[in-house]
């Protein structure tokens, strides 16, 4: 199970696609129901983050093994608006979708390692990876 799986994010089926596979992933990896519960948490925000703000694009999740250590990465990828003003998203409480604003930070918070890339009018890629304990 070395390669990366990806869904297509265009609408709110594909979100919960994108957990469901998250969670299967997660479980064949050992990982148990805590941390599988933070990481479909987490690929639930950037799947809907892509279909609120983006319009569409990918989460792709794909099992890791650094020196022996295991992990699963989640990466979203979109060619949406970008984002403006990274370090004002990344703020608690910040929201632009009248949402409760747990978002990008909380995502940062459920995973391990956590990456942002963004340039406007281009597209967003954003990367958080989940160790096995």
């Amino acid at each position: 199970m070395d390669i990366q799986s990806c869904v297509e994010v265009r609408n709110e089926w594909d979100i919960v696609s994108a957990r469901q596979l998250g969670r299967n992933m997660a479980k064949e990896l050992g990982f148990g129901n805590v941390d599988q519960a933070r990481i479909t948490t987490a690929i639930s925000e950037l799947a809907r983050n892509i279909y609120l703000y983006a319009g569409k694009g990918k989460i792709c999740i794909e099992p890791i093994d650094q020196l022996g250590k295991k992990g699963l990465r989640i990466i979203a990828i979109d060619n949406g608006p970008g984002i403006r003003e990274i370090r004002k998203v990344m703020q608690d409480g910040y929201t632009t979708s009248g949402g409760l604003g747990a978002g990008l930070p909380g995502v940062k918070r459920l995973m391990d390692e956590f990456s942002i890339e963004s340039t406007v009018d281009v597209g967003t890629e954003i990367s958080a990876t989940k160790w096995l304990r």
